[in-house]
Order: C-alpha cells, then sequence, then structure tokens
C-alpha cells in the first residue's frame, strides 16, 4: 500500500476521531446531566428519559442515523450529515452513559453528603469537590468501554455519505482490488485510538490516586 493510500486513510480516520469525540464528550456530559435529573425521581420526566433511554438503547446506529438525515426532512428538518452524525452518536452514547453515571450516583455513600453538609458545604461545592471526582473515578472503566464501543460503531455514519476510515478503506480496496492491506492499516488505526483511551484512562486513574493520597 503506498503513500497516498495511507494518507487518505489518515483522512478519514480524522472524520471518524472529531465525530466520534465531539459525541463523546456531549454525551458523557449528558448522561451524567440525565441521571442527575432522575436522581430526583420527577415522575414525568423521569419516564420520558427512562423511555427515552430504552429506545436510544435498543435502536441500531444505522436505523437511527438514516432516520435523523432522511426522515426528519420529510416534516421539515434539515440535517447536514455532519450534525446527523454527532447527534445520531450523542443520542446514543447518552444514553448508555446516563445508565453508568445513574449506577454510580446510587452506590455513593450518603454519609458524605450529610457530613459535608455538617461543616457547612453548599450542595454544589459538595458535588463539585467531593462526589464528582468519586464518581468520575468509579465510573471511568465503564465510560471508557462505551467510549471505544462508540468508536467501533461509528462506521455507521457512512451510511449518509460521510468518508470515515471504514469508507476509505472500502474505496482503496475497490481500486486496488487488493483489500487485504488497506483493512489491516484501518484495523491498525482503530487499535491505536482504543489505546489512546486506554492510556487515558490509566493515566487519569494514576492522576485520581496521586490526588487521594
Amino acid at each position: 500500500m503506498d503513500l497516498k493510500a495511507w494518507l487518505l486513510l489518515l483522512e478519514g480516520a480524522w472524520t471518524t476521531v472529531w465525530i466520534s469525540g465531539i459525541a463523546i464528550i456531549i454525551g458523557v456530559s449528558a448522561g451524567l446531566l440525565i441521571a442527575i435529573i432522575r436522581r430526583q425521581a420527577i415522575p414525568v420526566v423521569d419516564q420520558l428519559l427512562a423511555l427515552y433511554i430504552s429506545l436510544a438503547r435498543a435502536t441500531p446506529l444505522v436505523t437511527l442515523m438514516l432516520f435523523l438525515f432522511l426522515s426528519l426532512p420529510s416534516i421539515g428538518i434539515n440535517l447536514n450529515k455532519n450534525v446527523a452524525a454527532i447527534l445520531a452518536l450523542t443520542l446514543n452514547t447518552a444514553a448508555f452513559n446516563a445508565e453508568i453515571w445513574r449506577s454510580a450516583l446510587n452506590n455513593f455513600s450518603r454519609d458524605q453528603r450529610e457530613a459535608a453538609h455538617a461543616v457547612g458545604m453548599t450542595e454544589w461545592v459538595f458535588f463539585r469537590r467531593i462526589m464528582l471526582p468519586q464518581l468520575f473515578t468509579v465510573s471511568l472503566p465503564a465510560l471508557v468501554n462505551e467510549m471505544s464501543f462508540l468508536i467501533k460503531g461509528s462506521p455507521a455514519i457512512a451510511i449518509i455519505g460521510l468518508v470515515d476510515l471504514t469508507r476509505v478503506t472500502n474505496r482503496i480496496a475497490s481500486v486496488t482490488y487488493e483489500p487485504l492491506y488497506p483493512i489491516l492499516g484501518a484495523g491498525l488505526i482503530y487499535m491505536l485510538m482504543i489505546a489512546v483511551l486506554v492510556k487515558a484512562q490509566s493515566l487519569a486513574e494514576r492522576q485520581a490516586r496521586r490526588l487521594a493520597v
């Protein structure tokens, strides 16, 4: 495989990285917000969020992608390819992240909140300085696992015409009639993406342990 093919693969990889990256950042934050809101047990709101989580987790990414890009225009909502891809990935991962955060919230010790209030700490300061760091540390392995699943599911964006890593791989294979090398190259790049996530997780956990000492 020549240099031009590698450059094409890297260009496709960049599309995968930036679209998945935006979806991950928004999805993790939205998942935390959803978990906190559900924690309040507001009847109608909680039921609607539970329905969203069930539907988002059960709907294949390809189906969600096609719905946002092809079906919404029929009711006057037109999304470009990038927005549709990011929204689909975000809706999907936010639902899974919400359950990860909710599990961490349910297992959080109430004694710490009572102790913080006893010394005059406000709820916001308690959440920011004590609760959130612990929730993040506990949830980090599951969050990173979900991020890796999202990246591996990101080839679904090609269904609406975005030229991601997998689509570039198919194009190179169809032109050169040698699928082995571009597929191996794409596989290597995907492995590097996941390796970066795992390394980031390791560094974050190490930093968290250092701060806890």
